[in-house]
């Protein structure tokens, strides 16, 4: 068996996707390899077919039971023999996995990095032929990545305590070049194949909400979207609870996630959302890590992340099936404030030297400043989130909300001139929100401690809002006219384009969206699902009697994972399930040529989708979508 074999017959597909054929050889001639690959292009089928053609066990080391959990489900339901080994298991349970293991009869475990320096584990290792160790989440082993965690440091130990080294591979969906670095110097990969693929997510939709009601507008979508599985993020428990009141007495089913609830409250309400018995869950960034759900159509920021590696790995939930998905933030300056309460408060680690600590923090404030941009650009999202990891892309992709938005421009060159002077006036001593509050003229009284109304400059633009000179001084940021200290004050400082602006050698031109009324006030579910009409899903190409078919096929799959206690996506896919209404198979040969369908799947449920497709069809072939 080689490895088309191995994908035809397990995973049911025909092709590999971009990338992950090369790295499968170059794991396959026994070579470290680091493939950084956004989510939803496939990266475990990166490890899991070389796991099945090499000799001995593939040890996945995955920080979180959840993914574990996902992962070992779908690998069993494809006929691939696969255990994970957590501290959701009693003792009696992870020996009688690793006895097994030790006999033949997994290829692939799961473990925890927790698990590694434990006794038993450790003698179960160096018992049997480990082939392949793969490190999951990656990005996860780096000091300066957004997900640190120290027991991953214990990868690195455990792998030098081995009496025979074997393929080292690491996999993360988000990494910018310094996380990457840190990835191939600590966990010591050996002249590694480094791929990078992208990190562009082509079926995602992008967009910056500014709504006056938070409430109301996600009331308003998810109603539009209820047929649809999505997931809503709040910055804080306080607001996940008030949300999901806010939606529950709209009777919408809806649940919630937090660190708040009890670990029983918390399995409870995740296997609702997975399981589609609710399927709208709001929650804090405690939820998703190794959530495997495929059908999440929509993922809302009901307060902006941290981080822009935050926000896009959480963004890049939805659509994992290929799929089209919104990702949608709403943004208010409030956000930012929330957002450095909460780096002010952060639990500090205690393996840090006080220069590491203060690097740190250095890192969390460039973050959330660049995460603070990406809501204020007028510019392509989507350019904006792949130069923030070090790639390059179009200057409009058609698929956010600023390249299918109407915008004007505006001269704001005297207003960004004034913006200068106040701020060297000020000697640069000062952050946005003081050179903010000195231009409009506010009265305030720690301006009034500052001694600022002396100033030349006080009022000079007390025409406009402190909102609107902050969105200049924004812009003149992201246009390298000023720039912020690397600290928690984040004072403004002047670049040498400011002397240009100044002796009117350049001309600030800011570009600003033409204004909607009815979102305004609260009354539209906002311009993102009005606009987001570039891409569409493969399931808007059935006709009529191909999307009742398709529910046909769904509620099928629904019965089948109730009666078998999993996830209806691990069944099969919303993708599978269209190209079945695509294809409309009617026999065991051409089901088996449906994206998805493989030798054990069809084994397991080919006979009872047929039947749903035969009993539709009468047994004659018939066309359900549209186009040649």
């Amino acid at each position: 068996m080689d490895k088309y074999d191995v994908l035809k017959k397990y995973f049911g597909y025909t092709s590999f996707r971009e990338g992950q054929e090369a790295l499968i050889d170059d794991i396959l001639n026994n070579r470290d390899v680091l493939g950084i690959m956004p989510t939803g292009a496939g990266k475990s089928l990166c490890y899991q077919v070389p796991a099945l053609l090499m000799p001995g066990i593939t040890l996945v080391i995955s920080p979180l039971i959840s993914l574990m959990k996902d992962q070992v489900q779908a690998l069993n339901q494809a006929g691939i023999h696969a255990a994970y080994i957590n501290s959701s298991l009693n003792e009696a349970q992870i020996a009688k996995a690793l006895k097994l293991a030790a006999q033949g009869q997994y290829k692939i475990i799961y473990a925890a990095p927790e698990r590694l320096e434990t006794y038993d584990f450790l003698n179960f290792v160096k018992s049997v032929e480990i082939s392949m160790i793969t490190v999951d989440e990656a990005h996860c082993i780096s000091q300066w990545g957004q997900d640190f965690r120290p027991s991953y440091l214990k990868i690195v130990q455990f792998i030098r305590q081995l009496d025979k080294r074997p393929v080292i591979t690491a996999f993360t969906a988000t990494a910018t070049e310094n996380v990457k670095e840190d990835i191939v110097c600590v966990l010591g990969l050996q002249d590694p194949e480094i791929l990078v693929t992208g990190f562009d997510r082509k079926n995602l939709y992008f967009a910056v909400e500014t709504p006056n009601k938070k409430d109301t507008y996600v009331i308003n979508y998810v109603k539009k979207h209820s047929s649809e599985s999505g997931i809503i993020y709040c910055a804080t428990r306080k607001n996940v609870e008030t949300l999901y009141e806010k939606l529950k007495a709209q009777d919408i089913e809806v649940s919630k996630y937090h660190a708040g609830l009890t670990a029983e409250e918390r399995k409870v309400n995740q296997d609702d959302f997975i399981y589609d018995k609710k399927p709208v869950m709001i929650a804090t960034n405690a939820f998703g890590m190794g959530i495997d759900k495929s059908n999440v159509r929509y993922v809302i920021h009901y307060n902006m992340p941290q981080s822009l590696e935050n926000y896009y790995q959480e963004a890049g939930r939805g659509g994992r099936d290929g799929e089209r998905a919104e990702c949608i933030l709403l943004y208010s300056p409030q956000d930012v404030v929330i957002n450095r309460f909460l780096l002010d408060n952060k639990e500090q680690n205690n393996e840090y030297t006080p220069d590491e600590a203060a690097a740190v923090r250095e890192r969390d404030e460039e973050r959330l400043r660049a995460m603070t941009f990406y809501c204020m650009t007028t510019g392509c999202l989507r350019e904006y989130i792949l130069k923030y990891f070090g790639e390059k892309g179009a200057s409009y992709c058609g698929n956010c909300i600023n390249c299918v938005s109407e915008f004007e421009e505006v001269d704001v060159t005297d207003e960004a001139s004034k913006i200068i002077s106040c701020i060297r006036e000020a000697g640069q001593r000062y952050g946005i929100n003081v050179i903010a509050g000195i231009l409009a003229g506010d009265d305030r009284a720690k301006l009034k401690e500052y001694g600022v109304f002396e100033y030349k400059t006080y009022g000079s633009i007390s025409g406009m809002s402190e909102a609107g000179i902050k969105q200049i001084i924004n812009h003149m940021l992201i246009q390298n006219i000023l720039w912020q200290t690397n600290d928690k004050y984040a004072l403004l400082k002047l670049m040498d384009k400011a002397g240009q602006v100044v002796n009117n050698d350049i001309r600030v031109i800011f570009k600003r969206p033409k204004k909607d009324p009815a979102k305004e006030n609260g009354l539209s579910e906002g311009s993102a699902a009005k606009r987001s009409t570039s891409k569409s899903r493969r399931s808007d190409t059935l006709n009529s009697r191909g999307l009742e078919l398709f529910e046909q096929l769904r509620e099928l799959r629904t019965a089948i994972a109730r009666e078998e206690g999993m996830p209806p996506y691990i069944i099969f896919s919303d993708k599978t399930l269209v190209d079945m209404c695509v294809r409309s198979p009617l026999d065991k040969k051409e089901m088996l040529s449906v994206t998805g369908v493989g030798e054990n799947k069809f084994e397991r449920y080919g006979e009872r989708f047929l039947k749903v497709i035969l009993d539709y069809t009468g047994g004659i072939r018939e066309k359900f979508y549209f186009g040649e």
